[in-house]
């Protein structure tokens, strides 16, 4: 490979969203690199839980709901398009969700959530006394009442990553993996190039921030200000029971999902603790006597695995989406939180569409890098 390279997009970050936009990009003929900086999927895309579901974040901001239930209504389309394409299987599993009630205080939330998931054409039936049971009979004895959405489904976090890019990459995106950006060329308002610790330079006419919870170390690069930090969420895996778990179930601030290989994923803390992706004590033992308070029998479970990752969570806690003010080609997509894999299939969508038309989708217009720049800004998600 030679030092100098040149692309039409360059992409700084290959997870789960970097990896989308490229192969919507790739797709529509644009010449794409992507370039990451340890391995694709290497940090939030392979610690994920994988739940695919709008979840109670619709019951937020318009503009939020809005963007979780376009993503979702194209989910599956575009997951079958790239295990097509890649040849890469995304374990897709579904297993219905049921949100159960074990504080009253949730049921107002929980029924308006139920009211925008059946607004636009989706099941969401209420459960109480014995039909809780009926459904998932491993559940608390406690637990009377739940909201059942059938349409839910899991995936392999790292799977669906790689999924994406091998899409791309088939369709003649390149990847510069184990390639730290180590500066940016710029030149009037505009970056030229992507430099790396490895010495190579790679021009570019446009360029996608989309680098999760390090997104503020490449802004600063730029003068630019992205209020994104690490949030990290401790995750374990469980082996399922004799009897085992069907549904995902969410309750108790965490959630239960069955995968494809005989586990159930119980997750997650949400920790402000800067970098450190360690497991501690007590985070696993909250995940753990929180998970038994809902289903007792996991008691007897044997832990197949434990591990944390760092989600990319925004100072608003919705996405930071479009145009980088003071920048004539830079778009940042970043920000996602806990909703990468939700948001996965519309950020690609609506990031290339903005980079082939130079036209900020409708969408995407709320979540804007200026809404948390003062005076003056056009939207408040809060």
């Amino acid at each position: 490979m030679s030092v100098n390279q040149a692309t039409d997009v360059a992409i700084i970050g290959g997870g789960v969203i970097g990896c989308s936009i490229a192969y919507q990009l790739s797709k529509a003929g644009v010449h794409v690199s992507v370039i990451e900086r340890e391995e694709i999927a290497a940090e939030a895309s392979s610690a994920a839980a994988g739940v695919l579901a709008p979840a109670k974040v619709l019951t937020g901001p318009k503009a939020g709901a809005d963007l979780f239930l376009a993503s979702w209504s194209i989910t599956a389309e575009i997951i079958a398009e790239i295990e097509a394409v890649s040849g890469v299987q995304v374990e897709y599993l579904q297993t219905g969700a049921m949100h159960v009630l074990t504080n009253t205080d949730d049921q107002a939330s929980l029924q308006k959530y139920a009211e925008i998931w059946q607004e636009q054409g989706s099941e969401a039936i209420w459960l109480t006394g014995d039909e809780v049971h009926r459904y998932e009979p491993l559940l608390h004895h406690a637990i009377v009442a739940a909201l059942y959405v059938p349409e839910v489904a899991g995936i392999r976090p790292r799977l669906m990553t790689r999924a994406y890019a091998e899409a791309a990459r088939k369709s003649g995106a390149h990847f510069y993996e184990h390639s730290e950006v180590t500066g940016l060329q710029q030149r009037s308002g505009k970056v030229t190039g992507i430099q790396t610790a490895q010495g190579q330079t790679i021009r570019c006419e446009r360029v996608v921030i989309a680098t999760g919870a390090w997104s503020a170390h490449i802004g600063s690069l730029l003068g630019l200000n992205i209020p994104v930090f690490p949030a990290r969420g401790q995750i374990l895996a469980l082996r399922q029971p004799a009897t085992p778990l069907k549904h995902t179930i969410s309750g108790n601030e965490l959630y239960l999902v069955p995968k494809v290989d005989n586990t159930i994923y119980v997750g997650a803390t949400v920790e402000q603790v800067g970098f450190d992706k360690s497991n501690t004590a007590g985070g696993i033992a909250w995940l753990l006597s929180s998970a038994i308070q809902l289903v007792p029998e996991l008691e007897h479970a044997a832990i197949a695995d434990i591990w944390s990752g760092l989600r990319p969570w925004s100072q608003d806690s919705y996405p930071i989406l479009g145009k980088a003010p003071g920048w004539e080609n830079v778009i940042l997509a970043t920000g996602h939180g806990p909703g990468g894999f939700e948001l996965s299939a519309i950020t690609g969508k609506t990031i290339a569409e903005l980079i082939t038309t130079w036209q900020t989708p409708e969408l995407i217009q709320p979540f804007g890098l200026e809404r948390f720049m003062g005076k003056g800004h056009t939207y408040d998600l809060k």
